[in-house]
């Protein structure tokens, strides 16, 4: 089942709701873009702000996680009466931090069946029928969800269109690894998620050939998590230019946007209708390691 027919336009950006569904998250300038008093109800009322905002501006396609606070249960609330909203979840990291913004311990990573039982289970309770996607979090090549033929079992049979998403420097092996699995010899996975943008492009070809092959590729942090933002070498408006830069490859069916005001919603959707890219911006790309080093040391905020 292809989730994402039809999708163009604006509908191609899609809203992740990964810096409004928990207080602290790894964004760059939270401080500037959140008020200090991050309450259940002041971020379940902006997260409801930014998914009408961009419903009512062709957005159909909506990302959420076990690990993002409450994301499932803010996009659950909403999702009544938008029939045609899809919605996108992952399992596989647990949410630890208790409400606050700055804890020991965020999110715990655990790719076991135990671990999918339980949240296939949280996630249905909110989202029911309506979970139209059901991605693995942050698949690497060491991930044991690449080679646990039980999982892949239970994955299949789930009812929710299976996807995974990748992280770190080796996310081209991941995208590999994971896209030869079959189940009744039939591919288990249709969708990937990956981070691509101009600073960490790595993964492109790899994405290249699942999109070849018939998969919908998802793009995630396309703004390097705000460092592109503010990248005056991007002209007036940086995060047009980065999340068009995503758009513009051939193999992107739907960059998301994780705008956590309207005013970054607003200014990224435009992106859909930027009328050019500039054609040096290979010139950005840093080495992968350095990159994710980079990634890993972001403060949660």
């Amino acid at each position: 089942m292809d989730l994402f027919s039809g999708f163009a336009g604006v509908a191609r950006i899609g809203l992740g709701l990964a810096a409004v569904g928990r207080p602290g998250y790894i964004t760059l300038g939270r401080d500037r873009d959140l008020p200090a008093s991050r309450s259940v109800d002041e971020l379940r009322r902006r997260a409801h702000a930014l998914l009408d905002q961009a419903y009512a501006a062709g957005v159909r396609y909506f990302d959420v996680a076990r690990s993002y606070g409450r994301a499932e249960e803010f996009l659950a609330g909403w999702l009544p009466g938008h029939d045609d909203a899809v919605a996108g979840s992952k399992w596989g990291y647990t949410y630890t931090a208790g409400w606050q913004v700055t804890a020991d311990v965020h999110e715990v990573k655990d790719h076991s069946t135990a671990t999918f039982d339980r949240q296939i289970g949280e996630t249905r309770a909110l989202l029911g029928d309506r979970l139209a996607l059901y991605q693995i979090h942050s698949v690497t090549p060491d991930s044991p969800a690449l080679t646990d033929g039980e999982l892949h079992r239970r994955l299949a049979g789930q009812g929710a269109v299976v996807g995974f998403s990748t992280s770190g420097p080796a996310q081209a092996d991941a995208i590999r690894a994971a896209c030869a699995i079959e189940v009744d010899g039939r591919p288990l996975f249709r969708s990937v998620q990956s981070t691509w943008n101009l600073l960490e492009p790595s993964a492109g070809p790899a994405l290249a050939e699942a999109h070849a092959s018939g998969r919908t590729v998802i793009v995630k942090e396309a703004l390097a998590n705000g460092r592109l933002a503010a990248r005056t070498d991007l002209g007036p408006e940086p995060d047009v230019t980065a999340l068009a830069a995503a758009l513009r490859q051939p193999w992107a069916t739907v960059v998301l946007s994780g705008a956590a005001t309207t005013a970054q919603l607003v200014s990224n959707l435009r992106a859909a209708t930027a009328p050019r890219v500039p054609d040096d911006l290979e010139r950005l790309a840093e080495p992968s390691e350095r990159y994710w080093r980079t990634r890993s040391a972001l403060p949660w905020s």
